[in-house]
């Protein structure tokens, strides 16, 4: 049953639920469970906070999204698979006004990040912060 994503019950079903296709995916899991490691239940913590803050204006999270990420053995297809994968949990969970929120901003997020780990490859440089 879809519904509108209205509780921090709502953001843990889809972070959950997407972690746990991101750490079976044959494209994405090698560099995810390499990188985090046995530290999953921290990392699904940050993003509880991370969605909460973007999706229902509950500022919990406090941080800078981008950094951990700049130097990650990502391309194009990771960012593809990514957005595939968070999209289709959206929608077999959630519809209505938030829910296409997650998706515009999970889309933006996805392009903004390739594009800037692109930036730094190419000047080969690392991110001031």
């Amino acid at each position: 049953m879809q519904k509108n994503i209205e509780t921090l019950e709502d953001i843990k079903l889809l972070v959950d639920d997407f972690y746990g296709k991101v750490r079976q995916d044959d494209l994405l899991s090698p560099i995810f469970n390499t990188i985090i490691q046995d530290r999953w239940p921290e990392h699904l913590e940050k993003m509880y906070r991370f969605w909460q803050t973007v999706l229902l204006a509950d500022h919990t999270y406090y941080g800078a999204p981008f950094t951990p990420h700049a130097q990650l053995p990502v391309q194009k297809q990771h960012f593809e698979r990514w957005i595939q994968l968070f999209h289709d949990t959206l929608e077999e969970h959630f519809k209505g006004e938030v829910a296409e929120e997650a998706r515009w901003r999970s889309s933006k997020m996805a392009e903004m990040f390739l594009y800037k780990i692109e930036y730094y490859r190419e000047i080969q440089a690392k991110p001031l912060i």
